[in-house]
């Protein structure tokens, strides 16, 4: 790596030395900054060719240094004739000026080691692109070495050749002497231009005669540098010492054979012998062979073969050559054209601007950005000519690549986009800078399209042409995804909002909505909805196409991936907007259909996207439900020696009775039976809690059953069973109340459930047994809540009795075998559920018949009677009486006689029971086996 810097640095250092020692002391170097070695041209190729440019304007130039070193081997008078031939030639050239002549920008200086002078920007000669590389920096410019001539350069550069000639020959009497590809230079626009005047003659005659040309002597002891080309020049230079016009036109056919033939002449000359060599010559030209010109094109192989005859009068002169098919093509006539511009006027420069782009893609590429490009951006200070070149600029920038459209391109641009005067060519240009929006976008740089580009697209919003606004519209969506977003969000979306709002015409208004609704992708979820669709609201406008633009943006927002639209949004702006568009009456039936489509997809949408929440919500909470059910059945399933207050109610609310079912099958029914009204659980949930049910149904079944036994009253009175005393009264109060006979009630002594959680202990009742409610302990009631609550005085009594709760439970018969010890069991109370079922009875026929006097039993059961510990033998009561009024609910009175007669009076039911025993136990063995 050290090894390649300081061969690099070796390398600037030398040719830095050498451009020092080259122009050192010379005046040129006070105006003029040189850089590097280029190129390499004039007779032997000995001016060396130097980049350069003006220290006051910056000017590009091109410094030819002639240094004199190169002389130090020739004697001094031979120094001083070469000095004076170069001087003589530079000296002709800075006098002369025309397109096709190299123009000199400072004269010839001569210092002590050099000579110099300034001419236009240059490239090369045409020896150094044909390959002659003498003179050449080392190594030889790679874009000297790889430069290939296309067709249309080679002819037109022999065209303007022969245009110089023509001017030489015509217009300042002169001839050249000399003219060979050492002194034709390349300039750096591709033009051909003629230097070298060393050797040129001119006329000796007035300029009103027939000019006459006087040559000199051929002299071989002269320095080649003193002498022209002699491979390039006419035969009668040597043989006859005689020149003429024709004979710079020999020159120019041996010119265009060196093009076509890798810079070789036609002949190769002996410079030791050349008086031999051109007597040679001349016999060849006399007989040409066809093969010489085999590589010249064949439109232009006979005209060569002329401007090389040996009789001059044969050759064609330079006017005539100009004009010649060959060089009347398009691409040679385009050019010539550029070069003639400036004597054109705007309506024809206008025309043939016009016709331009149809030429532009047949030329090659170095040609138009090198060649026609600087002509193009000259006349952007034209104003009214703009609108004609810029679609041929921005046609070339197409072609360029970035770095080039930075470099040659957009400087000249940058006073284009902001041009606004006149106003007809400002419209104009603002419709080509749109139409081609996407090509500055894509090479100019962001800075310069902060500054420049988009300024000038805001303008063409805010014009008071619809034409321009609606092509701008038009064409923003192709290039928005160019646009960075901060632009768009803060400038453009506003602006075409404020068209949208402002304009009187239909068609900007409708493209405004068009243009929105293509470059929704571009823009954020929320500003759409925050910004976009309030905006839709506000459009005073209700045509069809306006509607349908408005139905355009919901639909796009509604169904894009990347946007969508919010159900609350939908609920509460979106769906209520587009109802109250869709029926309005311009639509027709097609476009108020697009709209009820829109709005049932909306719909839809909207309600999948709620029940989807609301589901998930559901699914949580009951999932939340279950586990706190599985707890409780968990909790459920622990063995209970004796069960507490505490656990009935839970038992209640919880929906299980541990205690009061006779297996656990018919315990795990009613839990299950009473789930489905508090909760709502999912498939897989009711499986896993059926799987857990089965599970502690097996494991009870495996237990011993342990019976409930009637314990003795004590001082705190057990709540009453009421549910299944209500379904007997149902049954027996028509009986009871009409005293119509006996009628058996059904007696349960298990545990049934009512649905009322215990109480206090009851008053007024006399001595009683314990009496079940369905979960194994005891119930009272205060005499006061039985008499106001239960006593049936009529209809309004009714809906106490809907809501008792059903029988859940089997009875209890181990309370009748231990309180009823030495006698048979009886099973009456069983009879309600094994016997058929009986006919249900009217609230009508509830209603009890007229009260009579109060009674002897009236007033025993009204009075107060102390507790006894006397068992209950059969615990049962009618549920459809108050406790005062039922004559059964005291247990004293199935042990003493009647008193006497009265209207309510009925048998006892111990005799109706014990008659039934018999085929209840029939019943039980049927069903329990």
């Amino acid at each position: 790596m050290e090894s390649m810097l300081n061969k690099l640095k070796s390398t600037v250092t030398k040719v830095t030395a050498d451009v020092t020692s080259a122009v050192m002391g010379n005046p040129v170097t006070r105006e003029f900054e040189v850089g590097r070695h280029m190129a390499s041209s004039g007779p032997g190729l000995c001016w060396r060719i130097y980049s350069g440019s003006k220290k006051s304007t910056k000017q590009e130039v091109a410094v030819f240094v002639f240094d004199k070193k190169l002389i130090d081997k020739y004697q001094k008078f031979e120094k001083d004739q070469i000095v004076d031939s170069l001087k003589k030639g530079v000296q002709q050239l800075t006098r002369l000026r025309h397109p096709r002549l190299l123009t000199v920008q400072h004269p010839l200086e001569e210092s002590r080691d050099c000579l110099a002078f300034c001419t236009e920007p240059v490239f090369a000669s045409l020896a150094n692109v044909l390959g002659q590389y003498e003179n050449l920096p080392s190594p030889v410019p790679s874009e000297i070495k790889e430069y290939k001539l296309y067709d249309i350069e080679t002819k037109y550069g022999l065209l303007q050749t022969a245009e110089g000639l023509a001017f030489l020959h015509s217009g300042v009497k002169m001839v050249h002497g000399n003219l060979c590809p050492e002194n034709i230079i390349v300039n750096k626009s591709g033009s051909w231009k003629i230097m070298g005047f060393d050797f040129s003659i001119s006329s000796s005659n007035p300029s009103d005669q027939e000019p006459t040309y006087t040559c000199k002597e051929w002299d071989p002891n002269q320095s080649s540098l003193c002498l022209p080309n002699p491979e390039y020049l006419a035969p009668e230079y040597i043989l006859s010492v005689s020149c003429d016009t024709a004979s710079d036109m020999y020159s120019l056919g041996v010119v265009m054979h060196a093009v076509f033939n890798e810079g070789k002449p036609v002949f190769k000359v002996n410079k030791q012998d050349i008086f031999k060599s051109f007597s040679r010559q001349l016999d060849q030209l006399s007989r040409l062979n066809p093969g010489v010109l085999n590589k010249i094109p064949e439109e232009v192989r006979e005209h060569v073969k002329m401007l090389l005859s040996v009789t001059p009068n044969v050759r064609p002169d330079a006017d005539q050559m100009t004009k010649i098919p060959f060089f009347g093509d398009v691409g040679s006539v385009t050019l010539q054209y550029f070069d003639s511009l400036f004597q054109r006027d705007n309506l024809q420069k206008s025309q043939f601007y016009k016709g331009l782009p149809k030429v532009l893609p047949k030329l090659p590429k170095r040609v138009v950005v090198h060649r026609i490009l600087p002509a193009l951006t000259s006349e952007f200070v034209n104003p009214d000519m703009v609108p004609f070149v810029l679609p041929n600029v921005l046609l070339i920038a197409e072609e360029c690549t970035k770095e080039e459209y930075v470099r040659l391109i957009l400087p000249d641009l940058g006073p284009v986009f902001k041009q606004q005067e006149p106003v007809q060519a400002a419209n104009m240009i603002l419709l080509i800078f749109l139409q081609k929006m996407d090509l500055l976008l894509t090479k100019t740089p962001a800075e310069d399209i902060r500054s420049s580009v988009l300024p000038m697209v805001y303008r063409a919003l805010e014009a008071p042409s619809t034409q321009i606004q609606e092509l701008c519209l038009n064409i923003i969506p192709t290039f928005a995804n160019l646009i960075d977003y901060p632009s768009m969000k803060n400038s453009l979306i506003p602006r075409i909002k404020s068209a949208c709002l402002q304009t009187s015409s239909l068609a900007v208004r409708v493209n405004s909505l068009v243009c929105l609704g293509k470059i929704l992708e571009y823009l954020d979820k929320w500003f759409v909805i925050d910004e976009i669709l309030p905006f839709l609201q506000q459009i005073p406008s209700r045509e069809p196409a306006v509607l349908m633009g408005i139905l355009g943006i919901y639909k796009c927002t509604f169904s894009h991936k990347k946007l969508g639209i919010p159900k609350e949004h939908l609920a509460g702006k979106s769906v209520p907007h587009l109802v109250s568009l869709s029926i309005d009456n311009n639509l027709n039936l097609n476009q108020f259909n697009s709209f009820m489509a829109v709005i049932r997809d909306m719909l839809s949408r909207m309600e999948a996207e709620h029940k989807t929440k609301l589901e998930q919500l559901h699914a949580m909470q009951e999932q939340q439900r279950s586990l706190n059910i599985s707890n409780q059945l968990n909790q459920s399933e622990e063995p209970k020696s004796t069960p507490s207050p505490g656990n009935q109610i839970d038992n209640i609310f919880g929906g299980n009775s541990s205690s009061s079912g006779l297996n656990g099958k018919e315990n795990g029914s009613s839990v299950a039976a009473s789930q489905p009204s508090r909760v709502s659980l999912t498939l897989e949930e009711k499986q896993r809690l059926a799987k857990e049910q089965e599970q502690a149904a097996k494991l009870r079944t495996q237990q011993p059953l342990t019976p409930n036994v009637m314990k003795a009253a004590t001082s705190t009175s057990q709540a009453k069973d009421l549910t299944s005393s209500l379904m007997n009264s149902m049954t027996s109060l028509g009986s009871l109340s009409l005293s119509t006979g006996p009628r058996q009630g059904p007696v349960q002594t298990g545990a049934i459930s009512t649905g009322f959680p215990s109480a206090a202990p009851m008053g007024g009742v006399g001595t009683m047994g314990t009496m079940s409610n369905g979960f194994g302990s005891g119930m009272g009631f205060p005499s006061a809540g039985m008499n106001a609550g239960m006593r049936p005085t009529g209809p309004p009594a009714a809906p106490m009795y809907g809501g008792m709760a059903t029988t859940t439970s089997t009875p209890n018969f181990s309370a009748l075998t231990q309180n009823q010890p030495g006698k048979p069991p009886d099973m009456s109370a069983l009879d309600s559920l094994f016997a058929s079922q009986k006919p249900k009875v009217t609230l009508n026929q509830m209603t009890p018949a007229p009260t009579p006097a109060p009674g002897p039993w009236l007033n025993q059961f009204g009075s107060q009677q102390p507790p006894q510990a006397a068992p209950l033998p059969i615990g049962g009561a009618h549920a459809g009486f108050g406790m005062q009024a039922n004559p059964f609910f005291s247990p004293q009175n199935f042990s003493q006689p009647a008193p006497a007669p009265a209207p309510m009076a009925a048998p006892p039911m111990n005799a109706g029971a014990l008659r039934h025993s018999t085929s209840a136990n029939n019943d039980l063995k049927d069903l329990f086996g």
